[in-house]
């Protein structure tokens, strides 16, 4: 059959099957022939770039005979681009979750107050050089909490 081309059409598990289409044929006719009701779900690259606009034609992306088409399937059926909803993306701060980026601050405050503790009852026991770098470490972290947290 002239004006056919053979893609081949790969995906994540190494698997190829081959597509025979035309040049004129357009991503989203390609992805409805050979996914039928999957089209949402099927994400094409082609030459390191993600094939979105449904419209284009083999041809205007200089798709040939013997070309790879890599294939992704989604779990679940995505629509058009959607922001998100700004009041879903900032939980309130009764629910956040306790990790290890939740609690750096109130750790290292923890560990400041302590080490100043003992610096002020144990005195004998830190140097000129350590004092210095304790105040040092304060004010960073001063800086830091102000950075963030300050208007």
């Amino acid at each position: 059959c002239s004006g056919l081309i053979k893609i081949r059409l790969k995906f994540l598990n190494d698997t190829e099957e081959v597509a025979v289409v035309r040049p004129e044929d357009t991503v989203g006719g390609l992805k409805s022939k050979y996914f039928p009701g999957q089209e949402s779900q099927m994400k094409f690259i082609y030459r390191g770039q993600l094939l979105q606009d449904q419209g284009r034609t083999l041809r205007s992306l200089h798709i040939t005979d013997n070309c790879v088409i890599h294939c992704h399937r989604s779990r679940s059926a995505t629509t058009t681009t959607t922001l998100p909803d700004p009041s879903a993306a900032a939980p309130d701060a009764g629910s956040l979750p306790l990790g290890g980026g939740n609690l750096m601050i109130p750790t290292v405050m923890v560990v400041l107050a302590v080490v100043w503790y003992f610096r002020i009852n144990y005195r004998q026991l830190f140097t000129a050089p350590a004092t210095v770098s304790l105040i040092g470490l304060t004010v960073l972290f001063s800086f830091l909490l102000f950075g963030m947290y300050g208007q």
